[in-house]
């Protein structure tokens, strides 16, 4: 395929802006970002700058992208240097990707939902109504189910959070990276069992020998469900990260098997209702030097840290899970060739899965009662993880390994 490419254009957006002004420079900006995604050709960038970002309809969204780069001259959205624009939502989406928009990608937003403007009881007089944006918008949402699927999308370094649906759920799309962002009280009050990333019924663009799928890096915590799934009328999800239904057996998809790999790693999830890892209905996962600490919160979930469930040729290596009080900290649920192994097990006697090499101990958090999961140099998780050699950095960015091996968990103790 031939692209015929222009020189690229830089929008300027501002909370002080106007929609009539050129919205080429700083001093001649936009005030929607809406008005800039609707000029965006491949190469594009625009740039946002401090403001507060609304959506205009109860029904929609404050970003709406349709228009697609190309793999030369991605289109991308960017905060500006040294500004922290806020996309602020009552509709159904933060910002939704639609009808096969490609080559897109989004960089340092924040995007808030409306949790803080709807209470529990409001929300539980809402749980047979799907259609109310109130309770059940997303933050970010990849959607290919009409028009076409998206592909090579990538969300990078982004704050989002308060979203009544999911913080960053991916659907019927491939080639997409979530990267470094921080996802938090998101899923509370939709019907939809909604979770803080989600991808579901990953599509197949192309054949991959590497991953087509990553979800590295981010910090995720406090989602939940809080209202019952719709579909059930019980807590069944409110995760931290969840690969979902990759071989496309519910709501009649015809998708077939994603035969793509995925990628889950240096991921801290902390406190979620659901786990703070798993795969369900999905193959070739590989959830790798992530940390899990205090997952399971809602009463009615007991499954574990990270686990997996009706999947295959999954790897679950170099992890630390740490239980919730009395619950199991792993699960095996009829599963095909998924192994754990290299990980560390503690605040647990319920252990579904023992590998080989995995040890029942305390990791030895610096402070974990204000989320810091880095290593004291006395942990039992420094020089006994597998060297995963694809992996180069932990969380921080720091070089792995820093010693002889690779550690265990999301951070690498640094010598």
């Amino acid at each position: 395929m031939t692209w015929t490419t222009t020189a690229p254009t830089t929008y300027y957006v501002s909370g002080e802006g106007s929609d009539t002004n050129t919205g080429l420079s700083t001093s001649s900006p936009f005030r929607t970002i809406q008005q800039a995604a609707n000029l965006t050709k491949p190469g594009d960038t625009v740039l946002i700058m401090n403001g507060v970002y609304t959506n205009s309809d109860p029904w929609g969204q404050v970003i709406l992208i349709t228009r697609s780069g190309t793999p030369n001259a991605w289109i991308k959205f960017q905060a500006y240097s040294g500004h922290s624009p806020k996309l602020k939502h009552n509709g159904w989406n933060g910002i939704l990707i639609r009808d096969g928009a490609s080559y897109i990608e989004i960089n340092g937003l924040e995007v808030e939902g409306n949790n803080n403007n709807v209470t529990l009881e409001y929300a539980m007089s809402q749980k047979s109504n799907g259609n109310n944006p109130l309770t059940n918008g997303n933050c970010i949402h990849i959607d290919g189910r009409q028009n076409g699927h998206p592909h090579h999308i990538n969300l990078l370094n982004n704050k989002v959070h308060g979203c009544g649906g999911g913080g960053i759920a991916v659907v019927q799309a491939d080639y997409v990276k979530v990267d470094n962002n921080e996802v938090f009280n998101n899923a509370w009050y939709s019907v939809y069992a909604n979770s803080g990333i989600s991808f579901y019924q990953n599509w197949n663009h192309s054949q991959s020998f590497g991953y087509s799928i990553s979800v590295t890096n981010n910090t995720v915590y406090n989602n939940r469900q809080y209202i019952p799934w719709i579909a059930t009328g019980t807590i069944t999800d409110g995760n931290g990260i969840i690969i979902d239904d990759g071989r496309n057996t519910q709501n009649g998809s015809t998708l077939g098997v994603y035969t793509g790999k995925t990628i889950v790693a240096n991921n801290v999830a902390f406190k979620n209702g659901g786990s703070g890892i798993h795969t369900f209905l999905s193959d070739r996962v590989d959830i790798i030097n992530n940390t899990t600490y205090l997952n399971n919160q809602s009463p009615e979930i007991q499954d574990g840290q990270i686990f997996a469930n009706q999947s295959s040729e999954v790897k679950i290596w170099n992890n630390i899970l740490y239980a919730y009080p009395g619950k199991k900290v792993n699960s095996d649920w009829n599963n095909n060739n998924v192994s754990y192994n290299y990980n560390i097990y503690a605040n647990t006697s319920a252990i579904t899965v023992l590998g080989s090499q995995d040890i029942i101990a305390d990791p030895q958090f610096v402070n974990p009662s204000i989320a810091d999961f880095r290593l004291k140099p006395t942990s039992p998780a420094i020089n006994t993880g597998y060297s995963w050699t694809g992996l180069k950095t932990d969380l921080l960015g720091k070089s792995r390994p820093s010693g002889n091996r690779y550690d265990r968990g999301a951070y690498e103790y640094q010598f």
